[in-house]
C-alpha cells in the first residue's frame, strides 16, 4: 500500500490530464503538489531538483503536445519532450526516486494491421513523435526507477481536444468533415489518472499501454458525439490525405492493453461509456 502521506509531484500538472491526475490523487488522500508554467519550467535543471526532492513520487505530463507546431518548432518540443525528460531521470536516479512518465501513440508510425504491444519497434513519422520516443530513451538510459506510460486520443474538461474542437466546429458550420482511416481508442483522462493511481503501490517498471477498450475511426467517434448531443449536422467521411498539415498521422493508433490489465487484474472500461459521461458534464 502507498500511505495517504505519500507526497506526489505532478508536473504539467494543470494540463488536461494532470488536472484530472491531481483531482484523483486529492480524492484518495494524497498530498499532490502540482508544477508548471509559468513558475515552474521542466527544462530548469535547479527547479526539477527542488521539485524532486520535496516529493516521493514524481508523475510527468509535462509535454510540449502541438504536433504540427513541433514541425517547425523542433529544438523547442526537443528541449521540452526529450532532453527535460532524460535530466529529470537522472536527478530521479540520484535521489532514488520513482517516475511515472506519459507519452504517446505518436512513437509508433501506425503502419502495422494489428493493435500494438508495448515491445513492437517505434517508428515516428513526425517530430513530434520523435521528440517523445527520444524521451523515452532518455530517460531508459537514465538508469532510473521509471514506469514510461503510452496513452492516445485522449480527452478531458481541461484542455483542447477532439471532442471539443468537433462540438465547436459542428456549432459554426453545417457540414463538417471527419478522417475515417485513422483507428484508435477515445481514452478519458479521468480514467487515465485512475489508472496511474493505482499504479502507485506496485510501483512497475517499464513501458505500458494504457487506452479504453475497443476501437473506432475518428469519424465514428464524431458521429457518436453529435448522436449522443443531439446535434444536426452533416458529417461526411474523408481521408487523411485530403487535409493539409504539416505533420504526418499515424493511421493505425489500436494499442493492446494486456500487459496493464494483468498488473492492475481488471478489466477497463469500453471508450463509449466514459465518452457518454463526458459528454453529460459538458
Amino acid at each position: 500500500m502507498v500511505a495517504n502521506n505519500t507526497r506526489i509531484a505532478i508536473l504539467g500538472g494543470m494540463g488536461m490530464l494532470g488536472t484530472d491526475l491531481a483531482a484523483t490523487c486529492k480524492r484518495h488522500g494524497f498530498d499532490v503538489k502540482v508544477f508548471d508554467l509559468p513558475e515552474f519550467d521542466i527544462r530548469n535543471s535547479q527547479q526539477l531538483k527542488q521539485t524532486i526532492d520535496t516529493a516521493d513520487i514524481i508523475v510527468n505530463c509535462a509535454a510540449y503536445t502541438n504536433v504540427d507546431g513541433a514541425e517547425s518548432e523542433a529544438e523547442l518540443a526537443y528541449q521540452i519532450n526529450a532532453e527535460a525528460v532524460g535530466r529529470l531521470g537522472v536527478i530521479a536516479k540520484d535521489a532514488d526516486k520513482w517516475l511515472l512518465h506519459i507519452s504517446t501513440d505518436f512513437v509508433f508510425d501506425g503502419r502495422l494491421n494489428r493493435p500494438y504491444v508495448e515491445t513492437d519497434l517505434p517508428n515516428p513519422v513526425n517530430k513530434y513523435g520523435k521528440t517523445k520516443l527520444a524521451g523515452e530513451q532518455l530517460l531508459g538510459e537514465s538508469g532510473c526507477r521509471h514506469c514510461i506510460l503510452r496513452v492516445e486520443w485522449t480527452y478531458g474538461l481541461h484542455g483542447n481536444n477532439f471532442v471539443t474542437k468537433m462540438i465547436q466546429r459542428a456549432k459554426k458550420e453545417k457540414t463538417v468533415k471527419v478522417v475515417d482511416d485513422q483507428i484508435g481508442s477515445p481514452t478519458a483522462t479521468t480514467e487515465v489518472g485512475e489508472v496511474i493511481y493505482k499504479l502507485f503501490p506496485k510501483k512497475p517498471e517499464g513501458i505500458f499501454h494504457f487506452a479504453s477498450t475497443g476501437y473506432v475511426s475518428r469519424y465514428e467517434m464524431a458521429k457518436f458525439i453529435f448522436d449522443k448531443l443531439s446535434m444536426d449536422v452533416n458529417l461526411l467521411p474523408c481521408k487523411t490525405g485530403d487535409f493539409v498539415s504539416a505533420a504526418e498521422r499515424p493511421l493505425n493508433s489500436r494499442f493492446d492493453c494486456s500487459r496493464i490489465k494483468a498488473l492492475l487484474n481488471e478489466q477497463i472500461e469500453p471508450w463509449q461509456v466514459p465518452l457518454e459521461h463526458f459528454l453529460r458534464k459538458l
